[in-house]
């Protein structure tokens, strides 16, 4: 968890990267639901287990509640319908958690009266159009953003791309070039997202 009092002798100007980590959680993704037609004070945050541990290394849960968030929910787990309330996605973009939240706000039994919908990382066209798809869902979604923030910022200048085990499928014994490519864009693609968050993009002119 982050310390409100994390602060920097670089300057006034200066913001070390799990400040720029957390402002970018709780001003680009849960107060930008409180814009546009929504009008519910509370909401409901639901994430994945990796999306969990991302939030967790950057926010207390006290800025969490302080940014208009009352449950904080896990997408796989039976939740209480709450319709009158909106609710706050920050999910990675798998073909399971879209299937996930799309059951939720299908149909005239959906669990929640809005969604903002945020993925850790790029979303595939096949699955944005499969989202597209659903009349019944697409009324219903407040926002369907990519917030290309998919790594745990451990302090003020470092992260992590939680790969525990990228060493034995990179350059184990066993040969598996299959597991060792996918292992390497899962790396590369939260590396990415790192450079999003610094506002760093002219690496990936060429």
């Amino acid at each position: 968890m982050s310390s409100d009092s994390d602060s920097s002798s670089y300057g006034g100007d200066y913001k070390n990267f799990r400040q720029i980590s957390r402002e970018r959680l709780l001003h680009e993704m849960l107060r930008s639901a409180k814009t546009g037609d929504s009008k519910s004070t509370w909401k409901v945050l639901i994430m994945d287990k990796l999306t969990v541990k991302i939030m967790s290394y950057s926010c207390k849960m006290a800025d969490i509640t302080q940014e208009g968030v009352s449950l904080v929910e896990d997408i796989y787990r039976r939740r209480q319908p709450l319709p009158s309330m909106d609710a706050i996605y920050f999910i990675q973009p798998s073909k399971e958690n879209v299937i996930m939240f799309m059951s939720d706000m299908a149909g005239k039994s959906h669990l929640y009266k809005k969604a903002f919908v945020f993925f850790s990382s790029p979303i595939s066209r096949e699955l944005v159009a499969h989202i597209r798809k659903d009349a019944s869902v697409l009324p219903r979604i407040g926002a369907l953003r990519e917030m290309n923030l998919e790594y745990f910022a451990i302090d003020s200048q470092g992260f992590v791309t939680d790969n525990d085990r990228a060493l034995e499928e990179l350059f184990g014994d066993e040969e598996n070039p299959r597991k060792g490519a996918a292992c390497l864009n899962v790396m590369a693609t939260r590396i990415a997202t790192v450079f999003a968050s610094l506002r760093v993009y002219h690496f990936f002119d060429n």
